[in-house]
């Protein structure tokens, strides 16, 4: 795995030595499994591995029984899939529900119950999810049948059976083709052989550090051995699924199923998980809306390491008084266009600053959209010089980090007055906490977590709106005491909410808050092999309430067996 995610998931790992760790990671693609290994903490007793990107189809072929049983439980699923809105409307064609989802959130837990109407959509989701799980157990995997020509007739007769979306009802073959492959690769770990005692079965809890795949593989965990699932995310894996299945990307047909899907998916997520982290409000918000419980969600922002930003953020401010500096990954989502036509506003009524972009372009993409951004400026502001017979100069510069001129990311934050973002999309704004902890004060627009991050340490401005973002550059490039003033407020904001250690402290209390509410499930030894002193709690050996299946007993003083389940867009 690769960027923030990874950086977050290795400094969750090494700073919570006191727990042991099994590390399960579900890799995207060749590329990420190439990239090598991390060096591990002892603490992490071993690390399994499984490619989403490719897989081969199942040695042992099914019997009469088993494709009975595999016709069953994938007709149900389609059937869901395939449903319309419910008679009192609370749920819609894109399989988001409010009602019924938020309703069934209160039973989750390793021992809650379903929450959920008997015979509803919900409940028919789980349990063909659950009937594909137990079949790839019985049998070995699940691969072949997904791909064979009983999983695409069996959608196309979901598809055409009375009470369908229309959108599903208009399907063609290549659309069913289309999303069969699909379900087939997000239901990859029903087939893996991590949910037996020698595995995920085996974990006091399961840490699923985001949602999809990784989230999937702590439901089956939950549901063979009754492991409690803990969900973290950064980015919601529904809202990157909404954006990238837009009109072109694929047909109605084929986007309506999949939304379906992966809101059902993300819905059980957030039901059966006993506390789900999102790190901002944002994403807070979409868990709430996708049936979340609010009494089991707790905010945990982001961890960062502020060490190499401390001698800019600690030093007195020498930057260009005159310079405004934008940092980040180049692609269209940052919306530069919209940057360098404020910065031709900014030109006019304070003609010495000058713009600093400094940052790589991301994919091919990003390249294109760099070149177009380089053309944009040289046409906006042509070379300047201070005479006949001097160099032209254009006031707007593109750098990436290890040029001579910023060979450092906290050199790019320092070489500034006033860092800007000017995104019309964003999750959690790193560049933003990164730009705080330099002590530099920010002009930014409102997108994704942006004003709960900067709280009122910086200026915030509509997206996609050029003269707003240049009236509130030419304020603060006109008032340096109250960029001083900001910046100050802005380095004390994210030392105090966005460090690593505030992270680690989090979810060390998170852990022992779930292991507290769940039985003891294993007998702890010392290095002898004896049993451990003091391991598990009185109340596990006296007959009583306590000791039934809902039962709460204290945290247990040894370490937690914890298990990160990190997917593609999660880390590690």
């Amino acid at each position: 795995m690769s960027g923030d995610a990874r950086l977050w998931c290795d400094r969750l790992v090494r700073g919570l030595g006191q727990h042991e760790f099994d590390l399960y990671a579900l890799s995207r693609t060749r590329q990420q499994e190439d990239e090598g290994w991390l060096p591990l903490p002892p603490h992490v007793s071993r690390v399994r591995t499984a490619p989403l990107w490719t897989a081969e189809a199942d040695g042992v072929p099914y019997g009469r029984r088993a494709r009975r049983r595999f016709a069953e439980s994938y007709g149900e699923l389609a059937g869901v899939l395939c449903a319309g809105p419910g008679p009192n409307g609370t749920e819609d064609s894109y399989g988001s529900y409010g009602a019924e989802g938020s309703g069934a959130a209160g039973g989750s837990g390793a021992a809650g119950g379903s929450g959920a109407v008997p015979g509803s959509l919900a409940d028919r989701f789980v349990s063909a999810l659950r009937g594909l799980a137990e079949l790839a157990r019985d049998e070995g995997g699940l691969v072949g049948a997904l791909r064979s020509d009983t999983a695409v007739r069996t959608l196309e007769r979901a598809c055409r059976a009375p009470g369908a979306l229309a959108a599903a009802r208009e399907a063609r073959v290549p659309d069913l083709l289309a999303v069969a492959a699909h379900l087939e690769r997000a239901l990859r770990p029903l087939s893996l052989d991590w949910y037996g005692d020698d595995g995920l079965g085996a974990a006091d809890l399961c840490h699923a550090t985001a949602g999809g795949p990784a989230a999937l593989a702590g439901l089956l965990a939950g549901h063979f051995s009754g492991v409690p699932l803990l969900v973290t995310e950064y980015g919601v894996r529904l809202r990157s699924h909404y954006l990238a299945a837009g009109p072109d990307a694929a047909t109605p047909a084929v986007r309506a199923l999949l939304a379906a899907f992966h809101g059902r998916l993300a819905a059980e997520v957030y039901r059966r998980a006993a506390i789900i982290t999102p790190g901002n409000a944002h994403t807070r918000r979409w868990q709430e809306r996708c049936g979340a419980d609010r009494a089991h969600i707790r905010t945990v922002h982001p961890g960062m390491d502020a060490a190499r930003f401390t001698e800019v953020g600690e030093a007195p401010d020498r930057a260009d008084p005159d310079t405004l500096v934008w940092v980040g990954r180049i692609e269209p989502a940052k919306d530069l266009v919209s940057l360098l036509h404020a910065f031709a506003e900014v030109r006019k009524e304070e003609p010495k600053t000058r713009l600093r972009v400094v940052g790589a372009p991301a994919g091919p993409e990003g390249e294109a959209y760099l070149g177009h951004c380089r053309a944009l400026a040289a046409q906006l502001f042509p070379d300047e010089a201070e005479g006949v017979h001097a160099v032209g100069d254009n006031p707007v510069s593109f750098e990436e980090i290890g040029g001579p001129e910023t060979p450092t990311l906290a050199d790019a934050y320092a070489s500034g007055a006033v860092v800007v973002l000017s995104s019309v999309v964003e999750g959690f704004p790193v560049g933003l906490v990164e730009a705080m902890f330099c002590g530099r004060v920010t002009v930014s627009t409102d997108v994704g977590a942006v004003v709960e991050v900067i709280g009122g340490t910086g200026l915030v401005v509509p997206p996609r709106n050029p003269r707003a973002l240049a009236e509130a550059c030419v304020a603060l490039l006109r008032d340096p005491e109250r960029r001083e003033r900001l910046g100050a407020a802005a380095r004390a904001r994210a030392l105090e909410l966005f460090t690593v250690e505030q992270n680690i402290a989090a979810f060390h209390g998170i852990y022992l808050e779930i292991v507290s509410h769940c039985p003891v499930r294993r007998v702890v030894l010392d290095p002898a092999g004896a049993p451990l002193p003091f391991a598990v709690p009185a109340e596990a050996h006296v007959p009583g309430h306590w000791t039934g299946p809902t039962a709460r007993v204290a945290p247990r003083p040894t370490p937690v067996r914890a298990t990160p389940l990190a997917a593609s867009e999660g880390a590690l």
